[in-house]
């Protein structure tokens, strides 16, 4: 990325400016986070474009927007600053007991929902000083292919706007570490008492008012393509944006849902919620952690897959 010549008045600070503004888009946020001044960032960004030959950030009303330049160089800078963070992180090793560290985790919330309790327990007793945040993450609106549908996680994984990704997919480039923490399934959710548990016929099944779980609102899922794989239909009469928001309207209502497994069997008790197997296969999936490979080297994000897949171990 750089010659010999620059290299001798590089500083290693602008990496950490460059990849903070890939972060935020916004240089007055940045300066927040850097605890500096909007103005020492902006020369800070003089000095890059000046090292770079490029203008990496171009101004918008709302902030700034990378060049393709900068989008190349984000990933390899995150690889720098990765290995520059372990080479400094390993003069004191982590210590989960003392660490204080906060480690972002983003993950639909069909799937925190379920891992998050047991990570907590685990958490609570080996690193009770540690904080977590919990991203929503959310498959593209509309797009067929899981690759093209979680890109954005990879994005956000390789810009460093999360610690680890946990989805259900996990055909991603060889750069990243994939682990199974938990297989799914998809059962069928309604109110206890509900008509269609003591007759589940796939006709049955098809004739009832369906709730969808969509961010977007969109009405059509994986559900309808497995239905017209059978030559059968269904009648969505409402979409709401995540699963817990589900669970109380299937609870006042004759409205059923494709929810999963592990899911209903940790909140929906408390709705008044049942399930029932699906009548027609909807296939299973494992829910996967992505880590890129090279920011394996922290100790403390390691730390941190292992619980995750603990966590998953403790839903057996």
């Amino acid at each position: 990325m750089l010659n010999q010549t620059d290299l001798s008045r590089a500083d290693l600070n602008l990496l950490v400016l460059f990849e903070t503004v890939m972060e935020e888009r916004h240089v007055g946020r940045s300066a927040e986070r850097l605890s500096l001044s909007p103005s020492a960032v902006s020369h800070g960004l003089g000095r890059l474009r000046s090292l770079l030959g490029d203008p990496l950030f171009l101004k918008t009303p709302r902030g700034v927007v990378p060049t393709d330049r900068a989008t190349e160089l984000a990933a390899p800078v995150a690889e720098i600053l990765a290995r520059v963070r372990s080479v400094i992180s390993s003069a004191e090793p982590f210590d989960p007991a003392r660490s204080t560290r906060r480690f972002i985790i983003g993950a639909p919330d069909g799937a925190s929902s379920v891992f998050l309790p047991p990570l907590l327990d685990l958490a609570g007793r080996e690193a009770p000083g540690i904080a977590i945040s919990i991203r929503q993450l959310l498959p593209r609106h509309g797009e067929p292919s899981p690759a093209l549908a979680w890109l954005d996680a990879i994005i956000e994984l390789e810009a460093r706007a999360m610690d680890v990704a946990v989805i259900p997919f996990g055909d991603f480039p060889v750069r990243f570490a994939v682990d199974t923490i938990y297989e799914e399934d998809f059962v069928i959710a309604m109110r206890a008492g509900h008509p269609l548990a003591s007759d589940p016929s796939p006709e049955n099944y098809c004739a009832m008012q369906h709730l969808v779980v969509s961010s977007a609102g969109d009405p059509k899922g994986f559900v309808d393509r497995v239905l017209e794989g059978h030559g059968l239909s269904r009648r969505v009469a409402l979409t709401v944006p995540n699963f817990m928001f589900g669970l109380s309207v299937l609870a006042d209502t004759d409205m059923i849902s494709a929810y999963p497994r592990r899911f209903v069997a940790m909140h929906a008790k408390r709705f008044g919620v049942m399930a029932i197997d699906a009548p027609v296969p909807l296939g299973d999936f494992r829910i996967n952690t992505i880590v890129p490979k090279v920011a394996m080297m922290d100790a403390g994000l390691a730390w941190l897959v292992d619980l995750l897949k603990r966590s998953g171990q403790a839903l057996q």
